[in-house]
């Protein structure tokens, strides 16, 4: 396929994403799980292209901006205060779906040997970081329970590629020694958090030097590449450098750039970020298509039984796996069990049923060598990735489909925790800036007037954010009125000068300037995504 058919295919297929991606929004489903659905259908269809997919490539272009990305929007506190079941999540449920997959492959696949087995293990043991925030944001989870998920598929990359390069190594060599594994996982995961934390450092420095919006994005942007590839070089983790990264850069990113540039650096990376998610997402359905072609047709179904022997194994092992994680350690420790008494039942099985495979399960599978150090064939390479595309395909279809339904049946819902932080930080933001225009009062630049509207503006505020939360004004019903009547005189004022600009009154500059007001405004009241109501095409 020539460079020109290539970026044809390319267009094509971000059409294909933009379209999924809105059918997905109005059915109210992840789009992640349309998206592998729609590129297996396209898969299937002749005519249509094939594109191998570069193991490389997911890696170095695709995997470095997701995981930074997902990192920066982690909260380093809920992170830290739930280490222990991210980490038991992360690094023991790795461990234990990698060895219940290898035994069943093993015993299953005559001839597949337990390097293969744990290879396999290993491929397919860690849910998707994009895979994990898209569908628990959109289904309104407890945000406890947002947070471990988010934290665990941040985590388990390193701990699956760690054992599937040991595992791999084995296989090509025919040699495997545990306590080298073993150390080798520790360097490789303490090298990848330092080289992660010297480029969030180095970003941060060269944030504060820069001073023009567009520079200060770039840096943004290539952080997550230079921390994965010196993590890399190093021979070290680079999933945990994007991570360590990532929640480095959150934490002092709003003192060192100016309001316009975290508005646009949010933008772009949102864009960014869609983007990658839905190509890799369509993507991983158009290789199975591919991978139909390339398996006998004796072979495909078998392997394809395979895949749902070795997708139930990981969904029972999840399964069995999270209550325990959070019985044991509650059994051994009182003080543990008094501060933090044991989750319902309900949000452990939620937990234990959201374990959807993505991207880099599809990554490892494809990255298998072709030979071994012998120059003999990888053994069982295809069964190994038509087996993962069979993981991929059940947990993010089956699971993925199922989890709104069970949400609702086991009436889950968001308990209100960021709300109520938000309106404490609000009040006090609020309060703070009283404390200051009395302090500005007295220095003898501000204007009088200009000091009475601002006490009045703020003292309003904190009336509101010190509500609570029982008075009419507070409910969710008067929250949406309120929103509803902002959002009708936005759109006034915004009809009004989109009028001013046809009738030759005002420039497109000036009409530009009041749009980006208001567009801001509408989105500090929670109302960015609504349209202009009526009578708002900007044709002059």
């Amino acid at each position: 396929m020539d460079s020109l058919h290539q970026l044809e295919t390319i267009i094509l297929l971000l059409i294909a994403v933009l379209a999924l991606a809105a059918f997905a929004r109005k059915l109210v489903i992840p789009y992640p799980i349309l998206l592998v659905i729609g590129g297996l259908v396209l898969g299937f269809i002749p005519g249509v292209p094939t594109l191998r997919l570069d193991p490389d490539v997911v890696f170095l272009v695709f995997l470095p901006p997701i995981l930074w990305s997902a990192a920066y929007f982690t909260s380093w506190r809920d992170f830290r205060s739930n280490l222990r079941p991210i980490t038991l999540l992360a690094v023991g449920l790795v461990l234990a779906t990698t060895a219940a997959v290898a035994v069943v492959a093993h015993i299953w696949l005559p001839g597949l040997g337990w390097a293969g087995a744990i290879a396999l293990g290993a491929i397919v043991s860690p849910p998707d970081a994009v895979s994990a925030t898209a569908i628990a944001k959109r289904l309104g989870l407890p945000y406890r329970v947002v947070t471990v998920l988010e934290g665990e598929s941040l985590v388990n990359d390193a701990t699956t590629l760690i054992l599937y390069r040991a595992a791999v190594m084995a296989a090509v060599s025919g040699t495997f020694i545990l306590s080298d594994t073993v150390l080798d996982f520790f360097i490789a995961a303490g090298v990848g958090v330092v080289v992660g934390l010297l480029v969030g450092v180095v970003a941060r420095w060269a944030l504060k030097l820069m001073k023009d919006s567009f520079s200060e994005i770039a840096v943004t942007l290539l952080s997550p590449y230079i921390a994965w590839v010196l993590a890399e070089q190093a021979h070290a983790s680079g999933v945990l450098a994007c991570v360590a990264g990532g929640l480095y850069l959150r934490q002092h990113f709003s003192a060192a750039v100016a309001p316009t540039t975290r508005i646009q650096a949010r933008a772009v990376w949102d864009f960014l970020v869609f983007v990658l998610n839905g190509l890799i997402f369509i993507l991983i359905g158009l290789q199975l298509g591919a991978l139909h072609e390339a398996i006998p047709s004796g072979m495909f179904l078998p392997l394809m039984l395979s895949g749902v022997l070795v997708s139930v194994t990981a969904i029972v092992v999840r399964l069995i796996w999270v209550p325990l994680a959070a019985w044991i350690p509650r059994l051994l420790s009182p003080s543990l069990r008094a501060r933090d008494p044991m989750p319902h039942w309900s949000v452990l099985f939620i937990i234990g049923w959201t374990g959807m495979r993505g991207i880099v399960s599809l990554a490892a599978a494809l990255a298998l060598p072709l030979t071994t150090a012998a120059g003999a064939p990888f053994p069982f390479r295809a069964e190994i990735i038509l087996i993962t595309f069979s993981v991929i395909l059940a947990t993010l279809v089956v699971q993925g489909l199922s989890l709104a339904p069970l949400i609702r049946a086991l009436k889950l819902k968001e308990d209100g925790t960021l709300e109520r932080e938000e309106m404490q930080a609000r009040e006090h933001a609020a309060t703070a800036a009283l404390v200051r225009l009395d302090e500005v009062a007295n220095e003898g630049w501000p204007i009088p007037e200009h000091l009475d509207q601002m006490r009045v503006h703020y003292g309003d505020r904190v009336q509101r954010y010190t509500k609570d939360g029982t008075a009419p004004e507070c409910t969710a019903e008067s929250i949406e009125i309120f929103q509803r009547l902002r959002h009708e005189t936005l759109t006034a004022e915004r009809l009004a000068v989109i009028r001013l600009r046809n009738d030759g009154v005002i420039s497109d500059d000036v009409l530009h300037r009041l749009e980006h007001e208001l567009d801001v405004e509408a989105l500090q009241l929670g109302i960015g995504e609504r349209r202009v109501s009526s009578g708002g095409d900007n044709s002059g």
